[in-house]
């Protein structure tokens, strides 16, 4: 396992490679790959497990018993998943995790680090890592809310590209999803959303090919 690669992600900040090294050891990491689709955690299951993207990328996905898919999240290489249903006993998880891409998952166990009497300084620094993991995963919640509460798919459109050329500090960028996962995430029909997305670019708005989005000045 090459410790150096695992560093990068934020779960790791602030941490030697030899405090690495012992979460990987005291932890019981061990790695597994998924095929794109593949489910890696499911929705009324309850899990131990912190999960690190190596490689790929996952989605967070609320289903229900109808059908219905809501996309709540994207997390790419180097992004953490599952980190407050592991850190909580026994609690039914709500949300699906499936795998965006052909990835390669690490795997720890959190679930016993909060109780342990003697806090050594990796296990600290674990923990502020996954605390401040999961407020900015909050942030990420509360950005779905504020698109969604548009009335229009033009209107939840421009919200989420426009957060998009923020956070990239760019008009032109690439999005994490697909058509159909985009349709999801904004809580839209996919074909009245390509559908909208067409006549924006006619309108001069946008332009884009697949997951690629210019957004245009309008004089």
């Amino acid at each position: 396992m090459n410790i150096k690669e695992i560093m990068k992600t934020p779960l790791f900040i602030n941490m030697t490679k030899e405090e690495v090294g012992e979460v990987l050891k005291e932890l019981t990491a061990y790695k597994k790959d998924y095929l794109k689709n593949e489910y890696i955690m499911c929705a009324g299951d309850s899990t131990k497990l912190v999960g690190i993207v190596l490689k790929g990328a996952v989605t967070i996905e609320a289903n229900d018993v109808w059908g219905n898919k809501t996309i709540l999240s994207h997390v790419g290489e180097n992004g953490i998943f599952a980190e407050t249903y592991a850190l909580i006993p026994n609690e039914t998880m709500l949300v699906d995790v499936c795998a965006n891409t052909d990835s390669t998952i690490l795997f720890i166990d959190m679930s016993g680090i909060l109780s342990k009497s003697n806090m050594t300084s990796w296990m600290i620094k674990l923990i502020k890592n996954t605390l401040k993991i999961s407020m900015h995963k909050n942030l990420i919640l509360s950005k779905r809310s504020f698109h969604i509460s548009k009335k229009g798919a033009r209107e939840r459109l421009l919200s989420y590209l426009n957060t998009m050329s923020l956070q990239k500090h760019s008009n032109e960028f690439d999005i994490p999803f697909n058509r159909q996962q985009l349709a999801d995430y904004l809580n839209l029909e996919r074909t009245n959303m390509s559908k909208e997305l067409g006549r924006m670019q006619k309108d001069g708005l946008i332009e884009f090919k697949k997951n690629h989005f210019i957004l245009k000045t309008v004089n």
